[in-house]
């Protein structure tokens, strides 16, 4: 910010003050950069150097060659984690990590449940994270599997054989039609 655009128009001419609102302007703009980086730093959405320090509070292990967001992720899914896990917990946590909706299907006769992956096709990315985060929040007593959505062959039957040809039949199976 230029401070002399504060000030009134008869120190436009003065050499002295104009050097020494050069100096202060250059210093505000430090510390409001300075301060916008500290304030970032409060909130697990926008840390990046303290993200180590919220892994440490939450006991999950630091693995710094993670992407910041995968690990923003995970801070998140511990923080909705807390408390007593109930069925919209695991269902929350496991939407965190798949982008996407996700049903928990209870089984209680047999001690299990299924977490099935509805809002993305195939596999999610980080499912070896998800599953770590939802052995740490489960009930030890519980069984837990994952159940994913593939596209049908009624779901292809919008695209020709000349468009599938774009896909492998591993890219069919999970894009989006």
């Amino acid at each position: 910010m230029d401070l002399m655009t504060l000030l009134p128009n008869y120190y436009d001419q003065n050499e002295t003050m104009k050097k020494l609102q050069e100096i202060l302007s250059s210093e505000s703009d430090k510390l409001d950069i300075q301060l916008s980086t500290v304030i970032a730093e409060c909130f697990v959405n926008t840390a990046s150097t303290m993200l180590s320090r919220y892994e440490r509070i939450y006991g999950i292990e630091i693995d710094i060659s993670k992407s910041k967001t995968f690990r923003r992720e995970r801070i998140k899914a511990k923080i909705a984690g807390v408390g007593t896990t109930t069925k919209q917990m695991i269902q929350n946590v496991s939407a965190s990590y798949s982008n996407g909706d996700v049903e928990v299907i209870e089984d209680n006769e047999n001690s299990k449940f299924t977490i099935k992956f509805v809002g993305t096709l195939g596999v999610p990315d980080n499912l070896a994270d998800l599953k770590l985060t939802i052995e740490e929040i489960k009930p030890a007593h519980l069984d837990v599997t994952y159940e994913y959505v593939y596209n049908t062959w009624e779901n292809l039957k919008r695209i020709t054989w000349g468009q599938a040809a774009a896909y492998t039949w591993n890219q069919i199976r999970t894009v989006r039609i």
